[in-house]
């Protein structure tokens, strides 16, 4: 029982990593941009992770760890932070390879200032609890910092496509680790709203892990594209 967090980050992977040599998406050809992307992000939001942990946002029930702790993280949440963003970067690329007429593309800009205003009004009401604070701040910053900073290139449109499709995973993973439970929250430090088990911030935790992790895989490509030509 104590190795169920390991598998789920395992089975979270495997598909993505087997298929990652798809003659059409050549997602292994990208992994320089990849894993950079991964990293940087990973290390902000290990600290978020960190900081949480300690102050009791929310723990990890010890029956499904396997009990290796590093910075005071069980090994398999650290993990979750390179199968999750590799998962859901393998997604976003098999959707703009498979599939490169986008219809959200002329909705992107409502729906980012829909967002944006969600995270504002949680704010208003939520600011006083940690995971509603942290999760919605961030978001904020990030989104706005996409869709209205950066002019380099457009990819909202994109990202919202893939944020859609990698919810079918999230809710089977996510509803396993917060049914079992594997990760345990404390209500007093969110909202207290669950979609089944599932804390409703954590939709926007995706969101922000997601997009952070897109943002920084384009830009690193673009860099690259650039030094070449």
């Amino acid at each position: 029982m104590n190795y169920i967090y390991l598998l789920i980050n395992i089975a979270v992977i495997f598909f993505p990593l087997v298929l990652s040599f798809d003659k059409k998406v050549h997602f292994f050809s990208k992994w320089k941009f990849v894993f950079p992307a991964i990293l940087l992000t990973g290390i902000v939001f290990l600290i978020w992770d960190i900081l949480f942990t300690k102050l009791n946002v929310w723990s990890f029930n010890p029956r499904y760890i396997i009990g290796v702790n590093l910075l005071g993280l069980p090994l398999e949440e650290i993990l979750f932070f390179l199968t999750v963003p590799y998962a859901c970067i393998f997604i976003y690329e098999c959707l703009n390879a498979y599939f490169p007429k986008n219809e959200l593309q002329k909705y992107s800009l409502a729906l980012s200032n829909l967002f944006l205003g969600l995270c504002v009004a949680i704010l208003f009401f939520g600011y006083n609890r940690w995971y509603t604070l942290i999760n919605f701040g961030f978001l904020f910053i990030v989104l706005a910092y996409v869709e209205y900073v950066n002019v380099e290139f457009r990819l909202m449109y994109k990202f919202y496509r893939a944020y859609l499709v990698s919810l079918i995973p999230f809710y089977i993973v996510n509803g396993f680790l917060t049914a079992i439970p594997v990760v345990m929250y404390n209500n007093k430090e969110n909202i207290g709203f669950r979609v089944g088990t599932i804390p409703f911030e954590d939709h926007f935790y995706l969101m922000g892990l997601l997009l952070m992790n897109i943002y920084l895989y384009e830009v690193f490509k673009s860099r690259a594209v650039k030094k070449h030509a």
